[in-house]
């Protein structure tokens, strides 16, 4: 069966469920994955230009000048083909946790959304902002998307 439910990311997904009503043995018995998803805007392609980001910028997506050498940033300068607003079509961004029998085992002792998070990441999960990371890096989307479509998380 598939699902919407509106939740930050994919592990606050499961306290929501619960919250629900569901019983947390049920849900450790009947749930595979969770996807979460986010549109973010795509740089038109017609007037995409190369630009330094601000060290404010990389701060927001917790990223230091030395994280970010030999890479290249972009954003559209605006032009016909994009209305003047630089962006032209959207893109997904998506976080795909699968259920293991750690994460299982996590919800049937009511750990936390956090707890439930880092055991997903060290288990392999991409989160939506590593996903926003990488369009960024590709010179898909820009900065300031990710930024207001994700959530930093620790």
């Amino acid at each position: 069966m598939f699902s919407t439910l509106h939740t930050n990311d994919a592990p606050s997904s499961v306290t929501r469920i619960i919250d629900l009503g569901l019983e947390p043995f049920l849900l450790t018995a009947t749930l595979e994955a969770i996807i979460a998803q986010r549109l973010v805007r795509r740089i038109c392609v017609a007037c995409r230009t190369e630009y330094e980001p601000t060290d404010e910028e990389l701060f927001e997506l917790e990223l230091t000048r030395s994280d970010v050498v030999e890479r290249t940033f972009f954003y559209g300068k605006g032009c016909k083909e994009c209305n003047g607003t630089g962006y032209r079509g959207r893109i997904g961004l998506f976080e795909f946790m699968v259920m293991t029998d750690r994460l299982r085992e996590l919800i049937m002792t009511s750990a936390s959304t956090a707890a439930l998070r880092k055991a997903a990441q060290e288990d392999g999960m991409r989160t939506l902002r590593e996903s926003g990371l990488l369009h960024i890096f590709d010179g898909i989307t820009t900065i300031e998307e990710v930024v207001r479509e994700t959530i930093a998380v620790g």
